[in-house]
């Protein structure tokens, strides 16, 4: 009985190989349940070897109620643990109480002659068992283990005997509970992986999206700054122009590095060369700008955190606020604290305003435990520019 109740459980969850649709692997699955569940009918031999026999009487009714009761059976067994929905449809009790009454009118009228007639309750147990949910399904069992006593004590059957058909029903009925209680598991199981990938995709989508965006923004504003240099220079002093043609050269081969490191997910931000990188683009911009760092050791986790932030802020002020000066700071008081300010022409305070960018760095400085903070000094404090500042724990979330 084992084997009928493990194998029917696992017919219950099909899943498709690659090229099958849902809809045939559900089919092809139902098939291999009730070939297994056939299998597993063998208590029943000795049933039909009393038929044939000729020790059964009347033997019509016995072999029509037999063949009736087999497919009847199966197609309960099978119905219950392949329907993932945990409510028997109307149809489900109607196919349970025919097989209730067959099994029940087989059992009374032959169990008194040889083949193990009262045995008939057991599936009687094992249907009721997969198809009904708890605590329904312990009514049911009971249920059958009263009819079992009712039909062995009806045909004088000994209590010792009574009592190991009932020890029996109620273990395999104990065992088809286990068995779908283990069915619904693996569904949970399955649908919290599946929803774990899908989940897993959408963050490296966003992950990736936003690098593209940090990395392409950044480097295509500096290109941008560093032509319109080129064409001013190209006339009256073109070694200049050269040398800034050659920047941009470099720096299109260092994005193409960094947007492959991105692809690959191996890619990481130095503090310090983020710094120099964004020094050097403000001040090809014309933007007078002032670092302000402190002696102490930037922790490795907030290194690659507070380099996106330089590189998105300095990116932003060359492109948005047609600063003169800009000032990049970064202290300690209690917490590690880097703020870029300049003097240009300002912006909205809710980082939402600013699109991907500004949500990116907050989504960064999330995952360490810090917090990103936009203020605009012309609206707020009553003056000029624009103040970013980047917050976050000395130690690792």
């Amino acid at each position: 009985m084992i084997g009928l109740f493990t194998r029917g459980a696992g017919t219950a969850v099909p899943y498709p190989p690659s090229g099958v649709d849902e809809q045939t692997a559900h089919r092809q699955g139902m098939r291999r349940g009730v070939l297994f569940a056939a299998i597993w009918l063998w208590p029943l031999v000795p049933t039909f070897r009393a038929i044939v026999a000729g020790h059964v009487h009347p033997v019509l009714f016995a072999v029509v109620g037999l063949l009736a009761f087999i497919p009847l059976y199966l197609a309960v067994v099978v119905r219950g643990f392949g329907d993932p929905d945990p409510v028997p449809k109307p149809r489900d009790h109607a196919m349970l109480g025919l097989l209730t009454a067959l099994g029940l009118a087989l059992a009374l009228a032959y169990g008194a002659q040889p083949g193990g007639w009262t045995g008939l309750t057991l599936y009687l147990a094992a249907a009721g068992a997969a198809l009904y949910p708890t605590p329904w399904a312990h009514l049911w069992l009971v249920g059958c283990v009263g009819a079992l006593i009712g039909v062995g004590h009806l045909h004088g059957q000994h209590w010792s005997e009574i009592g190991d058909n009932a020890f029996n029903l109620v273990m395999a009925g104990a065992l088809v509970l286990v068995v779908r209680r283990l069915m619904r598991l693996v569904r949970e199981l399955r649908t919290t992986r599946d929803q774990l990938a899908r989940a897993a995709v959408e963050q490296e989508r966003l992950r990736f999206a936003r690098d593209l965006h940090d990395l392409l923004g950044h480097s295509l504003s500096v290109i941008v700054v560093k032509s319109e240099v080129v064409r001013r220079l190209a006339e009256r002093d073109p070694a200049a122009a050269a040398r800034e043609a050659a920047d941009i050269e470099q720096i299109g081969r260092t994005a193409l590095t960094e947007v492959r490191q991105a692809i690959t997910g191996y890619r990481t931000r130095a503090f310090a060369a983020e710094l120099t990188g964004a020094g050097a683009a403000l001040a090809d911009a014309g933007i007078e700008t002032t670092v302000r760092t402190t002696d102490e050791t930037l922790p490795p986790h907030l290194d690659d955190a507070f380099a996106w932030v330089v590189r998105e802020a300095a990116t932003n002020v060359i492109r948005h606020s047609g600063a003169d000066t800009c000032v990049i700071a970064l202290s300690r008081p209690d917490r590690w604290q880097l703020e870029i300010r300049d003097d240009g022409r300002g912006g909205a305070a809710d980082p939402a305003a600013h699109g991907n960018g500004l949500r990116g760095l907050a989504e960064r400085l999330a995952q360490v435990g810090g917090a990103l903070a936009v203020i605009d000094l012309s609206t707020s404090h009553g003056g000029t520019g624009f103040v970013l500042r980047a917050t976050a724990p000395e130690a690792a979330r």
